[in-house]
């Protein structure tokens, strides 16, 4: 077994709060927001925690971080963005037909496992997806899926293996 891998056999059981709990959670504590970014970390404490990004309408992002065992959102940290930046965060998630929770269902659809990371990001090809990271128990190896986030469709799959 690989470092990556170890490291994700500890960590993944840890959490007792999904993706998909921590993301409610995040745009709970910041009004009129919708999900950008999701990702299982361990804290600074060693303790599993689920950081987001959220961001309002307007494109003004905010990172959350939501303990990965109670579900409890902690303060909300505004991101210092330029007004360019914060058009182009409210664009693309207009752009963004596909919710988080539809992208990783697709993901889970494909290779079933549990959900570490969510992300809303931008292909080689200029295209708005969704990245979803798919860790699997048997051998702990994670899956990333890029899901167009308009269309639904896998347009990549990459084990890790390391």
């Amino acid at each position: 077994m690989t470092e990556d891998q170890r490291s994700r056999k500890a960590l993944v059981p840890e959490a007792k709060t999904s993706y998909d709990q921590a993301l409610k959670a995040a745009t709970g504590a910041v009004s009129g927001s919708k999900g950008v970014s999701v990702e299982l970390k361990r804290g600074s404490g060693g303790k599993p925690e689920w950081v987001t990004e959220v961001a309002t309408e307007g494109g003004k992002a905010s990172t959350v971080r939501v303990d990965a065992v109670s579900g409890k959102a902690g303060q909300p940290q505004a991101k210092k963005n330029d007004d360019d930046d914060m058009k182009e965060l409210a664009d693309r998630l207009k752009r963004a037909t596909v919710t988080p929770q539809q992208a990783a269902a697709t993901a889970t659809g494909r290779k079933s496992g549990t959900v570490t990371a969510v992300e809303l990001d931008t292909n080689d090809q200029k295209k708005e997806i969704w990245s979803v990271d798919v860790v699997t128990k048997n051998d702990w190896n994670k899956t990333t899926f890029d899901v167009d986030a308009a269309s639904r469709k896998i347009l990549r799959e990459h084990v890790d293996r390391d």
